[in-house]
Formats: structure tokens, C-alpha cells, sequence
């Protein structure tokens, strides 16, 4: 057997005693965990603990592995939603099946889960929305799905949104630029398969019964296209509104999750002509910022979330001694007297899917609702003690750490 891993993949180590040789079918319960949030797969796919990190393993034939391996390493490079790819495993016993290795994506959920959760706020247009801002992306990349699905796809929650990231990269295709056919293809073929997952669910009786699985996947097309024009197409008006026409431009953008990497401007006697660039990589401006002030990671609407919170800090902290707090000093105080206690404060049996900085999050909406009804800013003590109460225990527990042997 040889083993290819992705450096720097230190932890790596501690997987190399699993039982490789033998069909991923057979190997003893006990050496897996169980992954409530996962969804249904076409591979055999089991799940393993080592050194206080989860991993997924795929059994797929090599040919397809070793496409999956290089293709999820570059877009992880480059910052695309996508899982991170850890190695392989190749050359098993008895002409086996190769084992794609990747990390576990922490607090996802597949759409399945989303649509069975107690919390089942999670609305057909709302993930399909997700996905098709996915698709775009990856489009924009010049990444051919050529299998884009809900169980294709995991789902995290970032400050209340949901962010949708590419699970299985088997059938993508890396080009230069993607052609009108190449992306309309792509697109017919998500409309199909969200159709006839969406029916599955409605089958189980896990879908509500006023969503129609048909109508949603056929807005599927609609939305693909408002969201590329949106995003691509150029822009004409007149000198005197090229200020606030391109503000209002990159705003929107800004809106819709998507970053500019570039502007031209172009004028002339008869006006102006605007393109925009668009980053289609994570940029993460707001999380960077919070790791420097906090040293905590967060995802970027989670990030913006938490930095407001410790502006708002701050600026009572600025207030109660009457003399400017430093942008470190503030973010060491806010964590120290804010962050970590709401954190530290919940019971081990009630962390579930939610991270650390999403539950964080809830309980800063929880005080906003909560100081509407009072009339007056309740605190973040009160909120914690009635979100703990009232809200949290209403979710599903899920099971990261390693089991014993």
C-alpha cells in the first residue's frame, strides 16, 4: 500500500494504524464515529477520530481519487468553499478501491439534516439560494461541476446565513473560462438533481407540504442566471452618476457575498462604462481582523458579527474611563470579560452543531430581542441565562470527540 499525503500533514500520523487493508465495510464499529449531520453518499464513506480531529474516508476507484485529490487541493489553495483534502491511500490488497482522505468540515450540516432538525427554519429557497451562489462561484473559477447537488454540498450556518461549500469534486473539470453551453449544462444538471432530492424528501415526509419540489427546482435556472448577470454584466449611465452608481454597484455585490477583486471605469462624451472583477475566493477581511485584535477564528459574517460587538465594547469601555482604549487592549478585554464567559458557560451536553462563534452570535440576536420587548438593553448576562434556558437545548447534539477503542 502506499499513503500520499498533502504537507503540511503532520497529523497525518495518527491515521496511518487504521486498518487499510481491509474494505472500508468491515472495519470494527469502534474505530468510527457516527456523524448525525452527514449525508447519504453513493461511495462507501465512514467517518474517524485522531488526535482530536474528525475525518472523512471515501472508497473510490484510484483514477477518480487521485482527480479528486488534485482538484480539492487547488481549490483549497485558492480559497474556494470546498472541503480540505488531507491524502490517499492507493495500491490496497486485492485490486481494492483507493481511500480519499479529507478533513472533516466542522459544525456543516448536509441538507438532509437542515430540512429533519428541530430548527427547522431552513427553507427549500433558502438552501437552493446557497447553492446557486456556489455554483456561480465556482463558475466564475472556471470550475465545471458536472454533479452539483444538494448531497453534494454541506451547509454551515455563518451569523444566522448559511454558507455552502463543494463536498465531491469526482466529475469537475478545471478550465481557463467556462462557456455559455459549459455553464447552462451545469446548471440543467442541478436543476435535476435538487428535483428529484427535493421529491425524495417529500416521499420521506420530511419536506413541508407547501414546498413543491418541481417549482423550486425549476426557479433554479432563473436564479442562476439574475445572480451571473448580476455579477458579470457591465454597467452604462451618465458622467454625473458615475459616483453613486458605482457605489451602489459594490454595495450590492458586497450583499450578495461576493467581493471585487477589480474595477475599470471607462468614459467617455457619451458616458460612462463600469466592469467589475469579482475575488471568487474567500477574502476573509473581517475574520483576519478578528484574529489579530481576539485570536479567535470565525467565519466571515460570524467575524463581522463579533467585531461589532467589540466596537460596541469598547466604546463603553472609552466612555467609562473617559480616555481612548487601544484597538489590542479592547480585544483583549472583550474576550477575556465577554466572549469567553458566554462561551464557558454553556454545559458540555448542550454544544451541538453550533460553533463556538454561532453561539455566540445567537445570544447577541437573543439580547436584541429580548431588549425589544423590555424596552430597554437587558445585558448579555440575562440573554445568556434565558438563551441557555429557553433556546439551546432545542438542538441536536453532535458527537466530534475520538471514542475509545
Amino acid at each position: 500500500m502506499r499513503f500520499l499525503f498533502r504537507p503540511p500533514a503532520t497529523e497525518a500520523g495518527g491515521l496511518l494504524a487504521l486498518p487499510w487493508a481491509r474494505p472500508l465495510e468491515e472495519w470494527d464499529e469502534k474505530l468510527l464515529l457516527t456523524v448525525p449531520q452527514r449525508g447519504i453518499s453513493r461511495h462507501v464513506v465512514r467517518f474517524v477520530a485522531s488526535e482530536g480531529r474528525v475525518y472523512a474516508l471515501k472508497e473510490i476507484a484510484e483514477p477518480l481519487a487521485r482527480h479528486e485529490y488534485a482538484l480539492l487541493g487547488e481549490f483549497e489553495q485558492e480559497g474556494l468553499p470546498t472541503v480540505s483534502v488531507l491524502g490517499l491511500c492507493v495500491d490496497r490488497p486485492d485490486d481494492q478501491q483507493a481511500i480519499l482522505v479529507t478533513r472533516y468540515l466542522e459544525h456543516s450540516m448536509s441538507y438532509r439534516y437542515l430540512f429533519s432538525s428541530p430548527r427547522g427554519d431552513h427553507s427549500a429557497d433558502r438552501l437552493v439560494g446557497t447553492l446557486v451562489e456556489l455554483l456561480v462561484r465556482l463558475h466564475l473559477a472556471g470550475i465545471f461541476w458536472g454533479d452539483c447537488s444538494l448531497s453534494n454540498t454541506l451547509f454551515r450556518l455563518d451569523a444566522g446565513k448559511l454558507a455552502a461549500y463543494l463536498v465531491d469534486a469526482e466529475t469537475a473539470e478545471r478550465h481557463p473560462t467556462l462557456s455559455n453551453g459549459q455553464r447552462a449544462y451545469d446548471v440543467d444538471l442541478a436543476r435535476e438533481r435538487i428535483g428529484g432530492e427535493l421529491l425524495d424528501l417529500q416521499a420521506g415526509g420530511v419536506l413541508h407540504p407547501d414546498i413543491d419540489p418541481i417549482r423550486v427546482a425549476d426557479s433554479v435556472p432563473e436564479r442562476y442566471a439574475a445572480l451571473w448577470d448580476e455579477v458579470t454584466r457591465e454597467e452604462f449611465f451618465r458622467l454625473d452618476e458615475q459616483r453613486y452608481r458605482v457605489a451602489e454597484r459594490l454595495r450590492r455585490l458586497n450583499d450578495l457575498g461576493f467581493d471585487v477583486d477589480e474595477v475599470e471605469l471607462t468614459t467617455s462624451d457619451k458616458g460612462a462604462r463600469l466592469r467589475v472583477d469579482i475575488r471568487v475566493a474567500e477574502i476573509g477581511q473581517h475574520r483576519r481582523e478578528l484574529f489579530r485584535l481576539t485570536g479567535l477564528e470565525a467565519q466571515e459574517n460570524q467575524a463581522l458579527r463579533l467585531l461589532n460587538d467589540l466596537r460596541s465594547f469598547r466604546a463603553y469601555l472609552e466612555q467609562r474611563d473617559g480616555h481612548p482604549v487601544p484597538d489590542a487592549t479592547a480585544g483583549h478585554l472583550w474576550r477575556n470579560e465577554v466572549y469567553d464567559p458566554v462561551v464557558a458557560a454553556v454545559p458540555p451536553d448542550l454544544l451541538g452543531v453550533l460553533s463556538p462563534a454561532e453561539l455566540f452570535h445567537e445570544v447577541l440576536v437573543h439580547r436584541w430581542y429580548l431588549s425589544e420587548h423590555a424596552g430597554r438593553d437587558v445585558g448579555t448576562t440575562a440573554a445568556l441565562r434565558s438563551y441557555l434556558a429557553t433556546v439551546l437545548p432545542d438542538q441536536d447534539v453532535e458527537v466530534p470527540a475520538e471514542q475509545d477503542d
